[in-house]
């Protein structure tokens, strides 16, 4: 008997002809009978799930975390119960303001979302390769979004839109020196960090919650494309980094991360001179050092980028027990706003997807809606509660510890500028080197060049002044030699 395969419709049966429609005769019409060409047409319309409105173009693989530190002092959560335990995860790289066919060297931040398969569930730590954003409030990202996405009449990037907002939203400084230093242009993305930007919690086993930041430090050590270099390979290989990626882990050359945190307490938190719930806001160092955790390795390519990748949905609201959120307002708007993306693009039963559903047993009361495939629940209640022996309870002691909320802008915190958005942006500029100072001064100018709206520039120049007057001076200089 052959082995090989019948080529067959949706239903299974044989498809005799994959060469030619069925038709009256030699020249005749093409016959609404012929169902095979009618499935093949109705499927291909159909191919394309809207794209991502951010973070549209990107490049995954799986690999594993292992545990290289015992952080139980700080947390419950059983992937790190144990030094050397291992935990299966998903990696999704992209960039943020592209649409799905735009270049991968684009200045741009990079997404950095990771699914951690943990025996709880799963935990998405879905963060960026900078550790600040432009807003720290959720109400301004549609308006955000709008500027870095195209002109509603002339369809092209608008500088004018970008900088206009940007002058009008001070806190945007610190990212925007970010963006604009070598660092906006990473070298794929093997060769750049990840973080976790916002404040999370952890909880330990006694109930004592502190705050946390995640860090990714990638073990390749860190890699950037100078402009030119940048805009070269924008038109020979706009998929230059989703090539890297693949063929590396393809070759054998496994990329890591190095996973740290930094951890602050609440009387710290109290204390501490900003916001430390501000997303453009980082915390010094030499003030929280990192504490190491484990390593982070890929070693894997998706089989099939649709269903692995362009399916992949990541939230920061799926986190597991022994960890928690925190007062962050960019974190409590996305803890809403990435599961409700994904049920509008890929469908209200996206976590029953492969690449989205959990290693471990769950259990919900979750029923119908469109392609439901995993026998929905079959003849279980889908109540709670009820008296059916067996059924699935509600677990009341991994109930998260309160934190007290109160009025943080005033009364206990009068020792916090909420609108300082200038130390922090001016203590990055004074670090960097002579020569990473005057290729961000070039790329802002190379930038701003394209503005043309009265009094953009100006009210842009008054805060790079504030920053730091060389800041301000060399973009002035550049701009005059245009």
């Amino acid at each position: 008997m052959s082995d090989e395969k019948i080529l067959t419709t949706n239903f299974g049966q044989p498809v005799a002809d994959n060469q030619n429609s069925l038709t009256a005769g030699p020249r005749g019409p093409v016959l609404m009978q012929d169902i095979h060409l009618v499935e093949k047409l109705a499927h291909f319309n159909r191919e394309r799930v809207p794209e991502r409105v951010v973070h549209a173009k990107g490049s995954a693989a799986y690999g594993t975390f292992r545990v290289t530190q015992d952080i139980t002092r700080y947390t419950s959560a059983k992937l790190f119960s144990q030094v050397g335990k291992e935990t299966p995860v998903f990696l999704r790289f992209s960039t943020v303001g592209g649409e799905l066919g735009s270049a991968d060297t684009a200045r741009d931040p990079r997404g950095f979302a990771i699914k951690f398969y943990t025996e709880e569930g799963n935990w998405d730590m879905v963060g960026n390769n900078t550790p600040v954003f432009f807003i720290k409030d959720p109400l301004k990202f549609p308006d955000f979004i709008h500027t870095q996405k195209r002109n509603p009449q002339t369809h092209l990037k608008d500088p004018n839109a970008v900088w206009d907002f940007w002058s009008l939203s001070p806190e945007a400084l610190h990212q925007i020196l970010i963006l604009f230093s070598d660092r906006g242009t990473p070298d794929g993305y093997r060769f750049m960090h990840g973080f976790s930007s916002h404040t999370f919690s952890l909880i330990n086993a006694q109930g004592e919650r502190v705050w946390a930041k995640w860090h990714f430090k990638s073990k390749q050590g860190i890699k950037n494309l100078h402009p030119n270099d940048a805009a070269r390979l924008a038109g020979e290989d706009p998929d230059y980094a989703q090539r890297d990626l693949f063929n590396a882990i393809e070759k054998g050359s496994f990329p890591q991360w190095r996973v740290c945190l930094q951890v602050m307490t609440p009387d710290q938190a109290d204390n501490f001179q900003w916001n430390p719930f501000d997303l453009t806001k980082v915390w010094p160092h030499k003030d929280f050092p990192l504490i190491e955790v484990g390593v982070m390795e890929l070693n894997r390519n998706p089989q099939n980028y649709f269903a692995e990748v362009e399916q992949s949905a990541l939230s920061p609201a799926n986190i597991v027990p022994g960890m928690g959120f925190s007062p962050d307002k960019m974190l409590q708007g996305r803890l809403f706003a990435y599961n409700d993306a994904h049920r509008y693009r890929i469908g209200t039963n996206y976590a029953q997807l492969p690449v989205n559903a959990p290693k471990c047993p769950f259990h919900n009361n979750q029923r119908d809606g469109a392609m439901r495939f995993d026998g929905n629940g079959g003849a279980a209640a889908n109540y709670e509660p009820n008296s059916i022996p067996g059924r699935p309870v509600e677990s009341p002691h991994h109930r998260e510890p309160a934190w007290a909320l109160g009025d943080v802008t005033a009364d206990r915190f009068t020792h916090r500028n909420e609108d300082d958005h200038y130390t922090q942006p001016r203590n990055l500029f004074r670090l960097m080197s002579l020569q990473q100072q005057q290729l961000l001064i070039d790329n802002i100018v190379g930038s701003m060049r394209g503005v043309t709206m009265p009094g953009v520039v100006e009210r842009q120049l008054a805060h790079f002044t504030k920053v730091d007057t060389a800041l301000a001076e060399g973009i002035i200089k550049g701009l005059k030699a245009k």
